[in-house]
């Protein structure tokens, strides 16, 4: 299993290091599609379907994919019967580990616990290549994980886990076969006037 830290941005093109040509994309949380945008350019390719709950981004994705199935709740999914997929995107719900919000964590019952319903998609599909996006406070949020099932088995105290919302995501990566590489990205890099940063990860099945 390979964990890294530093993901190269470049500029190569479409599909260059990646063996599928014209990929399949699935969207996990899909807002209004803008990962699954940048993906495309980078690996070509085309979204089959996505999941998106709430109503306002489902009527970009409408508007903007009218062939494209949304299956709506994640939770109701039966990944068994979806179109295969080569690509998986999405960006898990913030909300519980954002700076901005409560700091609530990813567990069970938050938004941001949903990232249990994406790696049980991962773990159905098995695509070739997972990218996951969110924000900067992954880092830091707190989180309940088999990774770390008492609160002193990394070097934590009696109350308080050491664990970090981030390395239960690389752990659940781990855990069902794929090395990941992750990479902080900011707006300013793509020439936004502002910093914005968020996490990136990349994943791909062990070999």
């Amino acid at each position: 299993m390979v964990i890294s830290y530093g993901v190269t941005v470049d500029n190569r093109k479409p599909n260059q290091g990646f063996l599928v040509n014209n990929p399949r994309i699935g969207s996990l949380f899909s807002g209004y599609g803008g990962l699954d945008l940048g993906v495309m350019n980078v690996l070509g390719g085309k979204v089959v379907w996505h999941v998106e709950f709430d109503a306002a981004p489902s009527k970009i994705l409408d508007k903007n994919f009218p062939e494209v199935p949304n299956y709506g709740d994640i939770t109701k999914v039966d990944w068994t019967t979806v179109e295969p997929i080569d690509v998986l995107t999405g960006g898990f719900p913030c909300q519980d580990v954002s700076l901005a919000g409560k700091r609530a964590g990813m567990k069970n019952g938050t938004r941001s616990g949903l990232w249990a319903e994406f790696a049980n998609a991962i773990s159905i599909l098995r695509p070739e290549m997972v990218v996951i996006e969110n924000v900067r406070g992954l880092l830091s949020a707190t989180t309940n994980s088999d990774v770390e099932f008492c609160p002193w088995c990394m070097g934590g105290t009696d109350s308080e886990h050491s664990l970090r919302a981030l390395g239960a995501v690389l752990g659940d990566l781990c855990e069902l076969g794929y090395n990941a590489r992750w990479e902080i990205v900011s707006a300013a890099d793509a020439g936004a006037p502002h910093r914005r940063q968020r996490v990136f990860i990349v994943a791909s099945p062990e070999v």
